[in-house]
């Protein structure tokens, strides 16, 4: 359950802290006062969206922060876990989140910052907020397919897991076959230009490496004379009498004076003798050297022409020949595939046929369980809307294929296939006996749809295990014994969950096992708005105003305190 909520700068509140207890809480107050800002809070802890005009006027960010006390066998352990944030379930758990200026908010769970999809992963365990548009969201046939699976989870889930595994399978199958079958006539002409590509780069012969070799082959080719020239001079200047000849004089003539200081000759002896094996040997590989210089214009002009083709393919298929072969590898895969695309489609309309069955064979199952859930939510609802005073109400889903002219055609039907099925499910309402079922947005009036989504949030808290539920003016469009019927629904509600309610009904608070009174008072030309837990005298006088509105007299204090006896009678 929620324990304890602190707000700090958000809106009109400057600074909230409030302690909540198990059971049933009512929110009351004038308005305007800022009840809804309470609800706000709540909503941003639970990884709502945020906006930088939420924060007080003059202030740099708000803050939230509220502290959850849960059973250790609750399903938010495992979700924490899973996202790699570490709490201990003995520990209270505590969510904070501040908003900037900038519109940027900063989300931490026991300390640990996290995302808004992890806060929001973790906030939809523990807080289920319903609002005053969601009475819309009953009208709208489309969102009546979710709440059916929303209630029969447990038996739906693992068979719609089967069935949308199958429908993603069958989905790629049948855009593979549409994108081939579509290609037909552009794969003809791919085929032709594949086929001419292979035979042209096929003739080449290419080999790797090759356009480099042949570079280096030309540019020696085309230098072979000056080569020769510069090889020979060299040659013949080493081998000569200033070459060689003269280094070895030099030595020799060293070499007899070594004798006389050989410490201070011997090293230059030993030099003259390195440089002198150097040089021969250096004169020997230009010797060689020499004898293999090629004059050869014929072979000058055979690479030439063979660098010339590798240029004209390269400008084609490759900046190098490693390229080009990679790409005659891919066009002669390609190439393999279109000329046996006939083959190929057959293939694949074989597989699509084969995923169509399969899919609409976990359709039909999911169908037939839908159908039996929608059979007890529909006696569960009809059973709640008897204590909310529309004990003549009779109430059916309606589950019917989702028929569609461009579908795809099963059993003589065009039906559309989507995530969830092949389904349309529809509530079908007749609030009174002998009046035929009709579409519940049709029909139902805001006190009948406030009375329904009532009876479905009863229904869905004994599924979900959420621990905080929160009604903001579930009441409205309704009085009198409707009022009444719906207080005693939440009182009773709050024995599986904490309820939290914003109302303006009397009858409404007086069920509350805990009130708070919003109020918006002015403070050095600020506005600020506070919450105060109301002890039983001040209940009353809270009574007493919603009852009689300004005025507030001995009457109808004594009508208020009236209420709450009547109220702990009945509670008890």
């Amino acid at each position: 359950m929620l324990v304890t909520l602190s707000i700090r700068n958000l809106a009109v509140v400057e600074e909230v802290d409030v302690v909540f207890h198990p059971g049933f809480h009512v929110l009351s107050g004038e308005t305007g006062a800022g009840k809804s800002i309470i609800i706000d809070a709540l909503g941003l802890i639970a990884g709502g969206r945020s906006s930088a005009d939420l924060i007080r006027y003059g202030c740099d960010k708000a803050e939230m922060e509220a502290l959850f006390e849960m059973e250790q066998s609750h399903p938010v352990w495992q979700t924490l876990e899973k996202l790699g944030i570490h709490c201990e379930p003995e520990e209270h758990l505590v969510i904070r989140r501040e908003l900037n200026t900038q519109g940027k908010s900063t989300s931490r769970i026991n300390g640990q910052l996290v995302n808004l999809t992890m806060l929001r992963e973790v906030g939809e365990k523990l807080i289920n907020i319903h609002g005053q548009h969601e009475h819309q969201s009953l009208l709208r046939a489309e969102s009546h397919l979710g709440l059916l699976d929303t209630y029969g989870s447990e038996v739906i889930g693992p068979i719609k897991a089967k069935y949308q595994e199958r429908y993603s399978k069958f989905i790629t199958a049948e855009k593979e076959l549409r994108a081939l079958q579509e290609s037909s006539q552009r794969a003809y002409q791919l085929l032709d230009m594949y086929r001419f590509q292979l035979e042209e780069i096929a003739a080449a012969s290419l080999t790797q490496g090759e356009d480099e070799l042949l570079g280096e082959e030309r540019v020696k080719l085309s230098h072979s004379e000056k080569m020769m020239d510069s090889v020979a001079g060299a040659y013949d200047l080493l081998s000569g009498q200033r070459g060689l000849e003269a280094v070895s004089i030099a030595l020799s003539r060293i070499e007899d004076i070594s004798g006389y200081d050989s410490k201070g000759l011997q090293p230059i002896v030993e030099q003259l003798q390195s440089a002198f094996y150097q040089l021969e040997d250096a004169t020997f590989q230009l010797r060689d050297y020499r004898e293999k210089i090629e004059f050869n214009p014929a072979r000058l002009e055979e690479v030439e022409q063979r660098l010339n083709l590798i240029s004209g393919l390269r400008r084609k298929y490759g900046d190098s020949v490693e390229l080009i072969l990679s790409y005659y590898d891919q066009i002669s895969h390609e190439t393999d595939q279109l000329e046996n695309k006939d083959e190929r489609l057959e293939k694949l309309r074989a597989e699509r046929d084969k995923m169509l069955n399969l899919v609409m064979e976990s359709a039909e199952e999911l169908s037939k369980v839908r159908k039996q859930c929608a059979e007890e939510l529909a006696a569960q609802v009809e059973s709640e809307l008897k204590d909310l005073q529309m004990e003549r109400t009779t109430l059916r889903v309606q589950i019917t294929p989702f028929e569609d002219p461009k579908g795809i055609e099963w059993n003589g039907r065009r039906i559309r296939l989507n995530r969830h099925g092949a389904d349309n499910a529809e509530f079908l309402i007749s609030p009174n006996p002998g009046e035929p079922l009709r579409p519940l947005g049709k029909i139902a009036s805001g006190g009948e749809l406030s009375r329904m989504m009532l009876a479905m949030k009863s229904i869905f808290a004994r599924h979900d295990r959420i621990p905080v539920l929160i009604f903001d003016e579930v009441d409205t469009g309704v009085s009198g014994r409707a009022a009444q019927s719906i207080a005693e629904k939440l009182f009773r509600l709050s024995s599986t969950c904490q309820v939290f309610s914003i109302t303006h009904l009397p009858q409404v608070a007086c069920m509350a096992d805990h009130q708070y009174l919003i109020e918006k008072h002015v403070y050095d030309g600020r506005t600020m708005t506070q919450v105060e837990s109301l002890s039983d005298e001040g209940r009353v006088k809270e009574l007493a105003r919603m009852l009689g509105g300004v005025e507030i007299t001995e009457k109808t204090l004594h009508h208020a305190q009236e209420m709450l006896n009547l109220a702990e009678a009945k509670k008890g």
